[in-house]
């Protein structure tokens, strides 16, 4: 008899988890695997790319569901795992749907976080987080013409690209004074700024929003100083939080995310975990190159070679809005122990800033 491994979350980790498990031990489990969505398991990372018409929902797709049966794998989609019983080591679906697991691995990935302003649960505030939102988003530019994005970070410029693409009036409001303060200093940023104001792009910065407003629909965003704009549609790209709901219902130790440790098992010893649901060693991730190092690790356990260790990643990100070449990874705000360089040509609008270690003698 098999062991049986349940896979919760159908996202980009818990697929790249499985098909690195069944490079190195195919025949070891019968797989299921839970996905809330309808949908086999796709790019996240580029729903970008398909909200600005540059990309179909069909290219994007990682694994179809034909790869499911050539591979053996049960996909159980559209159906939200709501229990664990850890004793019996069975999960159960919001319709009744029941799995019994040797081995169980959460990859229930992460949760927009929708700020909660008076407001916020009109119709028409939606989050960038799946294929919904972009359907919701895709609907709204064909007949609506302002757009509100709230977050100045890598998503929000997307979304907000995106939503321009697709012929919107497009204003993003920020609560800093630069866009994507985590990963640009103050010259970088203004110099994207510049490159997407040219493109038509607004920007409200230092921007607090107060409340949204409107009669069962979205018709306005106000400000703390008293302004407000015309929306038609409220974007928030806030951020994310790990979604660890479920873990937590069933008493798997979290903190801000589910507690794993080098091997990506939790404190159970037979459930592991990866990707943006998790903290390792008081991390948590929400890029990409991290979850697919840890897959590979959790699949070299869960293959029982029990060799790799994750011991946690440098994270570097990508804006993808065509036409703007921005990469940004690594701690670039250094200290009294690192030297900075500056490469800027203002007329070509390049700007690059190498931050390195002082060798010490």
């Amino acid at each position: 008899m098999k062991e049986k491994l349940v896979v919760i979350g159908n996202g980009m980790a818990g697929m790249r988890t499985v098909e690195e498990l069944l490079k190195i031990a195919p025949d070891l489990y019968d797989i299921t695997v839970f996905g809330e969505e309808p949908y086999g398991n796709y790019n996240r990372i580029m729903l970008s790319p398909v909200l600005a018409g540059e990309k179909t929902i069909e290219e994007i797709m990682l694994n179809d569901l034909q790869w499911y049966d050539d591979n053996n794998i049960k996909l159980e989609k559209g159906k939200k795992i709501v229990d664990i019983d850890r004793k019996s080591r069975i999960v159960s679906a919001d319709d009744g749907t029941t799995a019994e697991y040797d081995r169980l691995l959460i990859a229930t990935g992460s949760k927009p976080f929708i700020i909660p302003l008076p407001g916020h649960d009109l119709p028409g505030v939606i989050a960038f987080r799946d294929i919904a939102d972009v359907d919701k988003m895709l609907d709204a530019a064909k007949n609506k013409k302002n757009a509100i994005v709230i977050g100045g970070g890598l998503l929000g410029l997307e979304a907000a690209n995106g939503l321009m693409q697709q012929g919107m009036n497009v204003k993003v409001v920020h609560i800093m004074d630069t866009l994507m303060e985590r990963q640009l200093d103050e010259p970088a940023a203004k110099m994207l700024s510049k490159s997407l104001e040219e493109r038509g792009m607004e920007f409200l910065m230092g921007a607090q929003t107060e409340s949204i407003k409107g009669e069962g629909k979205v018709e306005q965003v106000c400000f703390k100083d008293g302004s407000s704009v015309d929306a038609d549609i409220v974007v928030m790209a806030v951020g994310i939080r790990p979604n660890i709901e479920l873990a937590e219902k069933v008493g798997i130790h979290c903190e801000r995310g589910i507690v794993v440790n080098d091997t990506m098992q939790t404190f159970d010893p037979r459930i592991y975990s990866v990707g943006e649901c998790v903290q390792h060693r008081n991390e948590t991730y929400g890029l990409v190159a991290p979850l697919f190092e840890m897959g590979k690790v959790c699949a070299n356990h869960l293959a029982l070679h029990g060799i790799g260790r994750y011991e946690g990643s440098v994270t570097s990100t990508k804006l993808k809005v065509t036409g703007i070449d921005l990469f940004s990874a690594g701690d670039f705000t250094g200290n009294e122990n690192t030297e900075a360089l500056v490469f800027q040509d203002a007329a070509q609008g390049v700007y690059r800033l190498p931050v390195t270690k002082i060798p010490r003698h």
